[in-house]
């Protein structure tokens, strides 16, 4: 493990600094679902910890950051966190206020009390005191708020694979006299009733956000740059009970053969299918199939129309790869996040890659060295930090013993 930077070492003249330090069992890193999944399996084992969080509440994401008609997209049992399964009357596939009342719910059951408004700028494993030394502070103070310094026996890295909102460059997107948002900060369709409105990404929350558009009256067109698998709710529930039984390839040809029957041949309207099945592609490269609840039936009947990759843009007007050109009011980047971690975690080249994702293999990809953890960091869904948080815990409790 590198040795960590000379500000952590201590003289004399730092030993009143370091005397007011947060000295604790455990910290976690983010306040989201996988951080509070770490906290409450902590809690169970009466294992001691505190948790940082950047923004002012926890699961800022889903509580500031989503879409109006967002929904979990599979079944709630697949979704709940440790030790606290959803209420028997939520239906199916919870929909983002019940998900929220959830968190909520979770948060006060197990009395879980993050500090806010506290965002790592660094964290480092000090081997001569066997701790991790953390610094913090307020991100949004101006003139450069004091650092909280906090030390650890264990590192639990909870920060999301959501961490920071990614917008690509595009040349002339800065002469767009329009609205240009992130997927972060739509709520709903309702603003933009009437109006021509372009949506860059086609994963899950470009397609939901497109078919609300759609839904509100908005002239709506989406930008499709690569295959994407759509499978329908049932194809994704059954190919997930599959394959808890069946070979991954097995289960891609079943799953994609009822695409076929159900969606025909989608890329006559511009969307192809890739050549690896769902299941391998979600193992392989994290990259989930699109659960479509109706964005196909809206681009079949030409409601939605679907355009290739931007190729420039001049004030109103987006032109394509294939040379068209289409004037917008509107372009909603649905083009997801960048992971944060790797800008304050030091001296690890082991648990997490640049990308702020797991680089070990499961199932053991979420323990690290020198007591550092990860949880959500697997591209495996809540169902994937569930299981993480009840892994790191039960680990922490045997090297406490």
């Amino acid at each position: 493990m590198t040795t960590i930077s000379p500000i952590y070492s201590v003289s004399k003249e730092e030993e009143k600094d370091h005397a007011n330090m947060h000295d604790q069992t455990v910290v976690i890193v983010g306040a989201g679902p996988s951080g509070l999944a770490a906290a409450a399996s902590l809690d169970h084992l009466s294992i001691p910890y505190t948790i940082l969080e950047r923004e002012d509440c926890f699961a800022s994401l889903w509580r500031k950051y989503a879409y109006d008609r967002l929904h979990l997209h599979l079944k709630k049992h697949y979704c709940q966190l440790p030790h606290m399964p959803f209420p028997p009357d939520y239906p199916e596939y919870v929909p983002k206020d019940l998900f929220v009342r959830y968190l909520e719910d979770y948060v006060n059951r197990f009395e879980i009390v993050p500090v806010y408004k506290r965002s790592v700028e660094s964290a480092a494993f000090d081997e001569a005191a066997g701790k991790w030394r953390i610094t913090a502070r307020d991100p949004n103070s101006e003139g450069g708020a004091e650092e909280d310094e906090y030390s650890c026996r264990f590192l639990v890295v909870a920060s999301g694979e959501t961490a920071d909102p990614f917008v690509p460059e595009v040349e002339g997107l800065r002469t767009f006299p329009g609205k240009v948002i992130h997927s972060t900060r739509y709520k709903s369709g309702r603003e933009f009733e009437g109006s021509s409105v372009l949506v860059v990404g086609s994963g899950n929350s470009g397609m939901e956000i497109a078919l609300d558009l759609a839904n509100h009256s908005a002239k709506t067109a989406m930008v499709v740059r690569s295959p994407v698998h759509v499978l329908s709710r049932w194809m994704m529930s059954a190919g997930l009970v599959l394959f808890k039984y069946l070979p991954a390839e097995l289960v891609d040809s079943i799953v994609v053969l009822l695409s076929k029957l159900v969606y025909g041949d989608m890329s006559k309207y511009g969307i192809g299918r890739p050549a690896e099945g769902p299941f391998l592609m979600k193992l392989k490269y994290g990259k989930y199939p699109i659960i479509d609840v109706g964005t196909c039936s809206k681009i079949r009947s030409g409601e939605i129309q679907v355009l290739p990759a931007i190729e420039r843009i001049e004030g109103h007007v987006v032109g394509f790869k294939d040379g068209r050109c289409h004037p917008f009011d509107s372009i909603i980047f649905c083009t997801g996040f960048n992971s944060s971690t790797n800008n304050w975690l030091q001296g690890d080249n082991f648990l997490l890659g640049e990308d702020g994702v797991c680089k070990q293999s499961f199932p053991n990809h979420w323990k690290g060295k020198n007591g550092l953890y990860c949880v959500g960091l697997s591209r495996r869904g809540l169902y994937g930090a569930a299981a993480d948080a009840l892994n790191v815990a039960v680990d922490i409790k045997g090297l406490l013993e």
